[in-house]
């Protein structure tokens, strides 16, 4: 673990930390451990007995001066509760994966016309992404899934929008008649 202890005219800091006062007892301690060359006790229950690599920077000839906060992203990531989402298993497919679905798709297309790219999520948790022009049915998307997914044709499933969650069962209705332009749809089995 890197560690910067920056000393101060009137206390220091730890990693850009908060200001402490060389007055107060228990920092003595620590600095008296660092005159020893030693790493105090403080550092050492933080790494849980790893290496420590603590470099000083003297400043002294300087008052404190809290620092800016720098903008940190967040790395973690988000879980959905209560959702109609079905689990995904599998890894989202990348752009090529995406492409590859896009340029063998079954559907035809009518260049004159307005399209729209549908992305649909099955419930074996993959995904397919597919254009359509606007004037195709909800059915031509359950063909589309049983014609890329043939293990689906026996099978009993609806197609439901994401957000709002809306089945979508009247099946003659147009991609815009619907409002599902640009959206994700998904498939959940009976």
């Amino acid at each position: 673990v890197q560690i910067l202890l920056k000393l101060w005219r009137n206390g220091f800091s730890l990693d850009d930390g908060e200001l402490r006062s060389y007055s107060d007892p228990t920092n003595a301690q620590f600095l008296e451990s660092v005159k020893r060359g030693e790493i105090p006790v403080e550092l050492q229950r933080l790494v849980h007995g790893g290496q420590v690599n603590l470099d000083m920077e003297d400043h002294q000839e300087q008052e404190y001066v809290k620092p800016r906060l720098r903008f940190k992203a967040f790395s973690g990531e988000g879980q959905k509760l209560g959702s109609l989402t079905p689990e995904i298993v599998s890894t989202p497919s990348s752009p090529e994966e995406e492409e590859k679905s896009i340029l063998n798709a079954p559907v035809l297309i009518d260049d004159s016309m307005p399209a729209t790219k549908i992305q649909i999520r099955l419930a074996d948790g993959s995904r397919l992404i597919q254009r359509f022009n606007q004037t195709h049915r909800i059915k031509n998307i359950r063909d589309f899934i049983i014609q890329s997914r043939p293990a689906f044709a026996t099978t009993d499933f609806v197609l439901v929008t994401t957000f709002p969650n809306k089945e979508l069962t009247d099946e003659s209705l147009t991609l815009q008649e619907a409002d599902i332009l640009n959206t994700v749809i998904l498939q959940q089995l009976k």
